[in-house]
């Protein structure tokens, strides 16, 4: 089960993620990766999409040619929670 992250706190929760960013009007958090061409953002999503098949959490993103646009929040908890912060947390170790 999620576990909501309050608004208030959703700055905080962030601080170690690297380059993620609070979404205006909504508790969420999105971040855009830039690849060198469009086989490295699909193997970038295909190694997410194996991770949230996994925790059973899925990111929702748009993909043209070599960016990913990615944006995490929870439907469960209508907000941000601790299945986001692992996303992002894979995300950023995937693409360091």
């Amino acid at each position: 089960m999620a576990i909501k992250i309050l608004s208030e706190n959703i700055e905080n929760s962030i601080k170690e993620l690297n380059g993620w960013h609070k979404v205006d009007g909504r508790d969420a958090i999105t971040k855009s990766f830039q690849f060198n061409d469009f086989n490295a953002a699909w193997h970038f999503m295909s190694a997410i999409a194996i991770y949230a098949e996994e925790i059973n959490h899925h990111p929702e993103w748009y993909n043209v040619y070599n960016k990913v646009d990615v944006t995490l929040n929870t439907h469960d908890v209508d907000g941000l929670s601790d299945l986001d912060i692992k996303m992002a947390q894979k995300m950023d170790e995937i693409t360091t």
